[in-house]
């Protein structure tokens, strides 16, 4: 017979596509899940996973496995969400993935509410990029996700995914102390030329919404530096390197030499939490969510004038919370 923690952890690998990070998802060591899926291999005398360069890549057979592991892990989950919500406490372990600035400006205090009011409930919490999370809970990975769009850019959800919205995120224009902008009230994004950028990698919501956003202003961005996190970013522009568009949420105080300029439109990014279908009558699922849109406004209060979803998801590619069980719950 087949052990389900087996196939759990060959399933994890081919979500995350490597053992490391299959690893780090489960909570457990890399040979803790090499060795799990070298038992798999002897049990089904079946060659799994075969060493490509620096990581593995899994074969035809271990491929089939997967998507059986997908429907069992589905009807386990089925089943956990059933016996949770007969006890009608949240209980259990939900995996939470969330973007970097959500889980440093927002998740902290989440889940630190949930310790306190829900003890049988082990949250978990993931730093994964927007585009990378909502696949993550699609596929099983994670139990709920915690990720942004951009009004020119919507993150799209796929079928099997409900979501709900927490609240909206301003983002600022930062120049370094002088700049020709520096104490403008307002800057229309026209005025935008000619600037030297600093911005996330290629592929990164943040730095595609930057290159649609000044294109459509008729400007070609000349991006001069690069960075994943944004205290970094902020350290290039006090450095006077360059300008930045940042979002408020998990900034943090701004350094001497950077100023902070609003442009006219401001620009939106809004958070969603994002969650199976099939476990949208969890109670953790729906505690969850509803600590973090009780949350946000004093987090937005911190951050700025930012502003507060409204009760109702706007349209979206993916499914919105529906039915009296969820709409109760968010």
């Amino acid at each position: 017979m087949l052990d389900l923690q087996r196939l759990r952890a060959l399933h994890a690998v081919s979500v995350h596509g490597t053992v490391g990070a299959a690893a780090a998802s489960l909570g457990f060591t890399p040979s803790a899940v090499s060795q799990q899926i070298a038992k798999l291999e002897r049990e089904t005398r079946t060659v799994l996973l075969e060493r490509e360069g620096r990581g593995v890549r899994l074969t035809d057979e271990a491929w089939q496995l997967v998507d059986a592991a997908a429907e069992l892990l589905a009807i386990v989950e089925r089943a956990e969400t059933r016996l949770e919500e007969r006890r009608g406490v949240p209980s259990g372990r939900l995996t939470v993935a969330a973007f970097a600035s959500a889980a440093r400006g927002l998740l902290p205090s989440v889940l630190a509410d949930l310790a306190v009011r829900h003890p049988a409930l082990d949250a978990r919490l993931t730093e994964v990029d927007p585009h990378l999370s909502v696949d993550l809970v699609a596929k099983g990975a994670v139990d709920l996700v915690v990720a942004h769009d951009w009004d020119i850019a919507p993150l799209p959800a796929p079928d099997g995914v409900d979501q709900a919205p927490i609240g909206e995120d301003l983002c600022d224009l930062l120049v370094p102390e002088g700049h020709r902008l520096a104490g403008r009230t307002a800057v229309r994004r026209a005025e935008l030329g000619g600037e030297r950028w600093i911005c996330q990698p290629p592929g990164r919501v943040c730095h595609d919404w930057l290159m649609r956003t000044l294109r459509g202003a008729g400007h070609e961005p000349d991006i001069v530096h690069q960075a994943d996190e944004n205290p970094t970013l902020v350290a290039l522009v006090a450095a006077g390197l360059g300008v930045a568009l940042i979002p408020r949420l998990g900034r943090g105080p701004l350094p001497p030499g950077v100023v902070e300029v609003p442009l006219d439109p401001m620009p939106v990014r809004r958070l969603y939490a994002l969650w199976r279908t099939g476990a949208a009558r969890r109670p953790a699922i729906a505690e969850t969510v509803r600590t973090l849109r009780a949350h946000w406004p004093t987090v937005a209060a911190r951050t700025g004038p930012t502003r507060q979803a409204a009760t109702h998801a706007r349209p979206h590619t993916g499914r919105t919370s529906d039915g009296p069980h969820r709409a109760s719950a968010f």
